[in-house]
């Protein structure tokens, strides 16, 4: 039984063909040209040695060459290892290294500590974009851009099993070096498809505003991997400004708008000064609790119900969500998603998972098809996670 994600845009660009699938300034990138140009980048990829379970490292904004380098990867049955923007070089090369990435993608403008921690770990680099200011400074980093214009793209997808890791996300835990959440092809596509049909109302006529970074959970499966199987356009914006975002989405008429709570306080900021008011259909907030005020003044000045969710890179990333069909409750997370269940459960018993009744507080716990393979060669962190088939969150809740 095989499947695999890289279908999630191949398909589209059958069905959607000529819709547009991303938006970058004046640039816009139809489903077909997208997935073509997808798999030209997989086959430059192939010629540097990329074969089925290698892993791929990507440093890159939020520009089409995400998607690109993404599906490029998945496409060859390879796995995408999205690195954090911000990352110090050192902090690169832990990555790097302890994923055994085979090559890394990294954007011009990340080249600085990239190209440091690439070298660290003795991991080739190819490259993306040109460098700020046109000077090209780093000549010897081959172009994966450029050579992708130069090769035939690949001619089938590589098949994959359900529980094949398709992504691996680095988590910054408390304590210790971050994690590394073996995310399955399973664990994405449900997500994307429970979200898609029972959780968002997302369609292929709507326009969604892409300023989530996509190497983040929330950006990639929520925002660029469910728009992309709906036929949806995403709308990208490498750096979340209020008074540019809401530019953005008056101009291109924007449906949808997915954020952290901080992206509508600088929103509700920006509206203070600007006469525009787009008509947003909906707008979804996770990653941190979205204070009521916050949520409430969004809606008193654009006219939208924000609605919240709870997830984690573990989970795939959504467990609930104040779903379409439910009545939303404004400063709760909303109901559990299709087909996953959540609990909460004693958190001072390490051992096993023991339940709470309705109302009391405790750590709260996750079933279902959304929770990750396991830590890469961390076992006895997999073990402390996933405890009787449920995933522990180490957050505190109650239902």
């Amino acid at each position: 039984m095989s499947l695999t994600i890289a279908s999630i845009l191949a398909e589209s660009a059958v069905r959607h063909a000529d819709r547009t699938a991303v938006v970058l300034g004046d640039l816009k990138l139809t489903y077909a040209q997208l997935w073509g140009h997808a798999k030209q980048y997989a086959q430059v990829l192939r010629d540097h040695g990329v074969g089925p379970g290698d892993k791929v490292a990507l440093l890159l904004p939020n520009t089409p060459h995400f998607p690109l380098a993404y599906f490029g990867t998945l496409a060859l049955g390879a796995v995408a290892v999205p690195v954090h923007a911000l990352l110090k070089a050192e902090e690169i090369q832990y990555v790097l290294e302890d994923s055994g990435a085979k090559v890394l993608v990294c954007a011009a403008p990340l080249m600085g500590e990239g190209a440091k921690g690439a070298e660290l770990a003795s991991v080739p680099i190819l490259g993306v974009m040109d460098s700020p200011g046109g000077s090209d400074s780093d000549a010897s980093v081959p172009r994966i851009d450029n050579k992708a214009f130069e090769v035939q793209p690949i001619d089938a997808i590589v098949p994959r099993e359900p529980e094949d890791t398709a992504v691996i996300l680095y988590t910054s835990g408390t304590t210790g070096q971050p994690k590394g959440a073996e995310i399955t092809h399973l664990n994405v596509m449900m997500n994307v498809v429970a979200s898609s049909t029972t959780s968002f109302d997302i369609g292929p006529d709507d326009v969604v505003l892409g300023c989530l970074p996509l190497f983040h959970t929330f950006g990639q499966t929520c925002c660029m991997n469910t728009a992309f199987y709906v036929g949806a356009s995403v709308v990208l914006l490498p750096r979340f400004d209020g008074a540019q975002a809401l530019e953005l989405l008056e101009k291109e008429k924007c449906t949808i708008f997915m954020g952290v709570p901080t992206m509508y306080i600088g929103l509700i900021e920006a509206a203070k000064t600007s006469d525009l008011r787009p008509k947003l259909k909906s707008a979804m907030s996770g990653g941190a609790a979205l204070p009521v005020p916050v949520l409430e003044k969004f809606h008193e000045v654009f006219g939208t119900q924000v609605l919240e969710g709870y997830g984690l890179t573990e989970t795939s990333p959504v467990a609930t969500f104040n779903q379409v069909g439910f009545e939303p409750r404004p400063g709760t997370v909303g109901k559990q998603i299709w087909g996953v269940e959540v609990e909460v459960a004693r958190a001072e018993v390490d051992e096993r998972i023991e339940l709470l009744p309705t109302g009391e507080l405790g750590e709260i716990v996750v079933r279902g098809h959304n929770v990750f393979k396991g830590y890469l060669n961390k076992p006895e962190a997999t073990a402390a996670a996933i405890v009787d088939g449920w995933f522990r969150t180490g957050d505190l809740g109650t239902k």
